[in-house]
């Protein structure tokens, strides 16, 4: 049985970056493209009547922008949005908001047209657009996106006191919103935490920003040298690996521009096997929402040094790939919906 074609509509203003998207995308064999649409307005029809599997959706654009799109669209037709981002600052800003709003991943645009960047992005586009078209977004239906309003955030300052305990919590495909929820439910005493997303160079710092004005911890990007202390959580720099690694009574973050691994830079499993080494059983962890298995192996050999490890389960998974491995090879004892990740993981921390 041949693998299933996936039927892309493109939704973009431009003209030339429509023609662009949809001959690169023609080219893999695996990718139909059923339509394009130059503004959100024409993109609903063209939804209705195409039924596309997944839409690329321009991150700015005139009449309404994408965040606006998705907040009236996701609720009354649940599609896998992949983004298409812009590189700067209120491109970045734009497209994060848009993953709150229901998208399920995004794509940068390079920096400079054609040559060696474009083919990247148009490689990387057709890999997420597969990925997407697995994406489980029905929660989406009848449900109103979450407020990004600054909340419990405010001006906080992180304790200069060395964490005793280790979080450590990976995540990709779906995990901008599941580390929203997840990094939300801690309160502000808890032991010093190290986070994984999958995301490039440059978003990361604004993803960590928006969480800190969201959450009652302080959370930032990580830096070279930074010291795990109770009430902070560290993001991993895009395009860095982070590894934890001891430090007088405690721990601080390494960082390095090593190889890729499963894939990924930051990965899971850089950080999950340095939070083995370092802290074993003084750590507990959990998996989220993702595609692939960046982690699952080394989050096996984190728990076989007694630590307790937990994973996000399918049904409020957006792809059950990352969670579904590290539970089936032994990393994950249980499989856990998000709404119950953080009480799960503080209940862990008491025992």
């Amino acid at each position: 049985m041949p693998p299933r074609v996936v039927r892309v509509l493109i939704v973009d203003d431009s003209a030339l970056v429509r023609q662009i998207l949809t001959e690169g995308l023609r080219k893999d064999p695996g990718i139909e493209v059923v339509g394009s649409a130059a503004d959100p307005y024409v993109a609903r029809d063209e939804i209705i009547r195409l039924r596309p599997d997944v839409l690329t959706l321009d991150v700015e654009m005139p009449k309404m922008d994408g965040v606006e799109f998705l907040r009236k669209l996701m609720p009354q037709y649940p599609i896998p949005v992949v983004m298409v981002s812009s590189h700067t600052e209120r491109g970045q800003k734009i497209t994060l908001e848009a993953m709150s709003a229901g998208a399920v991943d995004f794509v940068a645009k390079p920096k400079a047209a054609g040559g060696i960047g474009l083919q990247g992005m148009m490689e990387e586009l057709c890999t997420k657009i597969k990925i997407a078209s697995t994406a489980n977004v029905s929660h989406w239906k009848n449900r109103q996106p979450v407020s990004t309003t600054p909340g419990a955030g405010g001006v906080k300052v992180a304790t200069q006191t060395l964490s005793k305990r280790i979080i450590a919590i990976g995540a990709s495909t779906g995990g901008t919103e599941a580390l929203r929820e997840v990094i939300c439910g801690f309160p502000r005493q808890i032991p010093g935490g190290v986070v994984v997303q999958h995301m490039p160079a440059g978003f990361t710092k604004m993803f960590a920003d928006r969480l800190n004005s969201l959450a009652q911890v302080v959370v930032k990007e990580a830096e070279e040298g930074d010291q795990i202390v109770d009430g902070r959580i560290l993001i991993a720099p895009g395009g860095k690996q982070m590894e934890v690694v001891k430090f007088g009574t405690g721990w601080k973050i390494q960082l390095n521009e090593g190889p890729l691994c499963c894939g990924h830079r930051p990965s899971v499993e850089v950080m999950m096997n340095s939070v083995a080494k370092s802290a074993g059983k003084l750590a507990v962890a959990a998996m989220l929402t993702g595609m692939g298995a960046d982690g699952a192996n080394a989050m096996k050999k984190l728990h076989d040094t007694g630590a307790r490890c937990i994973a996000q389960d399918k049904e409020t998974s957006v792809v059950f790939g990352m969670p579904k491995e590290a539970f089936e090879r032994g990393g994950a004892e249980r499989l856990v919906p998000l709404q119950l990740v953080a009480s799960t993981l503080l209940s862990l921390l008491k025992q």
